[in-house]
């Protein structure tokens, strides 16, 4: 048997093509495997022979979806029991009177904040939560409740100023927090805006971060004492992240102000004196009145005249 020539040069390519190939069957093999699992989506061929292994890492991460901030078209109010767009029958001067009033009423008390359900105004969390990294470290930070410290009211009778501290935690630590400065907005029916220039946090041991919020108002409930709207809260220094969605604000007391029905408090009775003065003197069984022409009745007490002989 004839024994063929050795190419050395030969085995190489063949090495090389095999070294290829299988190299080329794992990566088409990871690629079916992965647009399976991403539900077969559309595949950019062009990026994944250039960068496969990075377009891998892009298609198995997960992004979650949040609520936009978005300024709602027609802002709810409700009372009486009635709820209602506003702009179908109340003015501007209106809401920002029953706002007024509603913080007034609620001034150095805590208010609840909630996760809610931007259709059915009903709360779905007992606070609001948001992805943040402190440092190096990824965290979420909470907020359930903010005490409004003080309500004053600002120039142009369309603005309110707040003093709000707002309760706020991160992996189990409650960090120190400076009141927020707070402005809130009634430019018209249909805006009405809650916002801040922020306010400092120490939640690391060097440097201060800043704490950003703005609440979009769109629904306004002055028989419980509800506010409803999209918010965005942004962290920026050692601290930084934030989030979007829809939350409530729960106050403990709602928009009314005390009964106007006012009571005609009960007189006074009227102290007994004797004859001097020409005043009236009452005996065991016989009633005397004064010279001056007084009123027939007196606290339900009738009185006689003196017959003179």
């Amino acid at each position: 048997m004839k024994s063929l020539p050795y190419d050395e040069d030969r085995l190489i390519i063949y090495k090389d093509k095999n070294i290829v190939s299988g190299k080329l069957s794992r990566i088409l093999g990871l690629a079916a495997t992965i647009s399976i699992l991403s539900g077969c989506q559309a595949v950019n061929l062009q990026e994944f022979f250039s960068n496969p292994v990075g377009w891998a890492k892009g298609q198995t991460q997960t992004t979650v979806a949040t609520a936009p901030l978005q300024p709602s078209s027609s802002i709810v109010v409700c009372r009486a029991k009635q709820c209602a767009p506003a702009k179908l029958s109340m003015s501007r001067e209106y809401i920002y009177n029953s706002l007024l009033q509603l913080f007034d009423n609620n001034n150095r008390q805590k208010a609840l904040i909630c996760q809610a359900d931007p259709g059915s105004h009903v709360c779905l969390e007992n606070y609001v939560t948001l992805p943040i990294t402190v440092g190096i470290t990824p965290a979420y930070m909470y907020i359930d409740s903010v005490k409004i410290t003080d309500v004053l009211v600002g120039k142009g009778n369309n603005q309110i100023n707040l003093i709000l501290n707002y309760n706020l935690t991160y992996n189990g630590q409650s960090p120190d927090c400076a009141p927020s400065k707070s402005l809130l907005f009634a430019r018209n029916v249909n805006h009405i805006l809650l916002e801040d220039s922020g306010y400092s946090c120490k939640m690391t041991s060097v440097g201060h971060t800043t704490v950003k919020t703005v609440f979009a108002i769109d629904y306004i409930d002055l028989d419980y004492g509800f506010i409803g709207g999209f918010y965005s809260i942004g962290l920026s220094g050692p601290a930084y992240g934030g989030g979007n969605g829809y939350m409530l604000l729960r106050l403990p007391k709602d928009a009314y102000p005390l009964s106007p029905q006012l009571t005609n408090p009960k007189p006074a009775a009227q102290p007994q004196r004797g004859r001097s003065g020409n005043q009236a003197y009452t005996g065991s069984s016989t009633f005397y009145q004064s010279s001056d022409n007084e009123s027939s009745t007196t606290s339900g007490v009738q009185i006689f005249p003196l017959e003179r002989k």
